[in-house]
């Protein structure tokens, strides 16, 4: 089970059908997604319907799209800028992490040294 806590309130989402397993990122497979500036590098996992990735943005990336998908990230290196549509910025660091849900509140972001995180969505 999965807890979650916003506002106060914990929720809970079970994570089903998964078996156990090990992954080894720098064995899987990377693929490239051009921002509009720099460039991400994606390691995908999928286990069920849970995707989780590690992600290697470069210096100067720039996302080319708001994203409404819901995600859970992780900062390992580097520093990441997310812009919400509202205009409200926040800075990962690593140990950092964000949470937001799928429809909730549309995000970009960038880097201007780079950045290493690890997302689940």
């Amino acid at each position: 089970m999965w807890w979650c806590r916003s506002n106060g309130r914990a929720f809970i989402r079970n994570i089903e059908n998964i078996p156990f397993g090990v992954t080894d990122w720098a064995s899987v497979p990377r693929s490239e997604h051009k921002g509009t500036t720099g460039v991400a590098h994606w390691r995908t996992a999928q286990c069920g319907g849970i995707r989780v990735r590690m992600v290697e943005y470069s210096p100067l990336y720039e996302a080319d799209h708001w994203c409404s998908k819901g995600h859970i990230l992780l900062g390992v290196s580097g520093e990441l800028e997310t812009e919400l549509t509202d205009g409200r910025r926040f800075i990962l660091t690593p140990g950092m992490s964000y949470q937001v849900a799928d429809d909730a509140e549309a995000h970009g972001s960038s880097t201007r040294t780079g950045a290493t995180l690890f997302i689940v969505d």
